[in-house]
């Protein structure tokens, strides 16, 4: 399905530059709310640009965007959920690169700028690295749920080191409590929400150099890293942590396993995933007052600064003018971004935003974790091959959670990849 939205000019652009105005076509995954708070960012530039723009929205963007330029009709820019296919279609000539000074840019003005360079830096036909991707409007997964009414009831005071929250899982457990709630179960995608727990624990027990080494299969997934990540996130399952105990973590669904924490007497204390799940709350939750979230934090002996795993899209250039050239240009000011944080649903890592422009405090306040972090990473899964990220890995955590040794579970996930060689 495509819904096509065209921008109208402003009377001020019409009589400042339309000599030099050209058409923009702008193809995302973007349709219902979320199409009308990009329209908004659209029209803006459209209005000072001079610039006739249109976009178009499609649940199939990830097929569309393949056809459409393998057809010589792709549209001057397109915005990708996932590096992944960017990184593809860049090394099949069909992305232009960002004008020099954009990764400088990105560099002194993004928190953690050198990582969101490195995400959107990808091979051309020749094989030469260039920034062909900026990234806009990203999603945090690295969260911990908890409902602030128990936390004030038992005395428990958010934790700032993962030593911290060890600590306080241990106290949980002395009191009579169960720290987490924790499901995997998705229809079809059962497993997946395990693979951002390995994908956390990755980055809080080794360097993100080794993590991008993993997730590229630069050493296998049976590496001995990878294990001991598989087994951290294992130490959060153990029975007496998890609701259920462990033999109930894959069966039960990842929708229902946050409501929990609002029981009477509540189920869990704790619950991770990523900023999405309140849309999964019992109804009439208020995240700020009847839930609230704190950063899943890093070890403070490991030295590995404040990584954030998350995700987000980055736009690039398909069919180059110099209109695409000014959008990604108009993405850079605080205005392009400001836009849509009012209307709620985005968060930057821009440094220069002001803060007060969020919809709501909880918004800023995730916001405020993104732009703390040393390090980002985009979600590993969605960057390994599909038969990998969106299969054996969500079958073998499942396998992970139901008793099978990580290290036979890793291994099965390598045998998998090499398959795909």
């Amino acid at each position: 399905m495509k819904s096509p939205f065209y921008l109208s000019v402003a009377a001020l652009a019409l009589s400042a530059g339309m000599a030099h105005s050209e058409k923009l076509t702008v193809f995302g995954p973007w349709l219902g709310p979320d199409q009308e708070a990009v329209l908004s960012v659209l029209n803006a530039f459209a209005a000072q640009s001079g610039h006739d723009v249109s976009y178009v929205g499609s649940d199939s963007f990830e097929q569309q965007i393949v056809v459409d330029a393998e057809a010589g009709s792709a549209p001057n820019v397109a915005v990708f959920p996932q590096p992944g296919l960017a990184s593809d279609m860049a090394s099949r000539g069909f992305l232009t690169p960002l004008r020099d000074g954009t990764g400088d840019w990105i560099r002194e003005n993004y928190a953690a700028g050198d990582s969101w360079v490195s995400l959107g830096s990808y091979a051309d036909a020749s094989g030469a690295d260039k920034l062909f991707g900026f990234f806009y409007k990203v999603d945090v997964k690295s969260l911990v749920w908890y409902n602030p009414e128990n936390f004030a009831d038992f005395g428990y005071d958010v934790p700032t080191t993962m030593e911290e929250l060890k600590a306080l899982e241990a106290q949980m457990i002395a009191d009579g409590e169960t720290p987490w709630c924790i499901g995997l179960g998705s229809g079809g995608a059962t497993g997946w929400p395990a693979t951002d727990w390995v994908e956390d624990m990755m980055l809080r027990t080794q360097p993100p150099e080794v993590y991008d080494q993993w997730v590229a299969n630069e050493i296998p997934f049976d590496d001995p890293a990878v294990v001991g990540a598989i087994e951290a996130f294992g130490a959060f399952i153990e029975d007496g942590k998890v609701a259920g105990g462990r033999g109930a973590v894959a069966s039960t669904d990842f929708r229902d396993s946050p409501k929990g924490l609002f029981d009477a007497p509540p189920q869990c204390m704790m619950h991770h995933q990523a900023s999405f799940i309140p849309a999964f709350f019992p109804e009439g939750t208020e995240v700020g007052l009847d839930a609230d979230f704190f950063y899943f934090p890093a070890y403070e002996g490991k030295d590995l600064g404040q990584p954030v795993l998350g995700a987000g899209t980055l736009w690039a250039i398909t069919n180059e003018n110099d209109a695409a050239h000014d959008l990604i240009a108009f993405l850079q000011t605080n205005e392009a971004h400001e836009i849509w944080m009012a209307r709620g649903g985005f968060l930057t890592p821009l440094k220069t935003v002001d803060s007060s422009k969020f919809s709501d405090e909880p918004t800023a306040k995730m916001n405020g974790i993104l732009l703390d972090a040393t390090t980002f990473r985009f979600d590993g899964s969605d960057l390994m091959p599909g038969g990998v990220g969106a299969g054996s890995f969500w079958t073998g955590m499942v396998d992970y959670a139901g008793g099978k040794p990580a290290a036979d579970v890793a291994k099965a996930i390598q045998n998998s990849w090499d398959a795909l060689k």
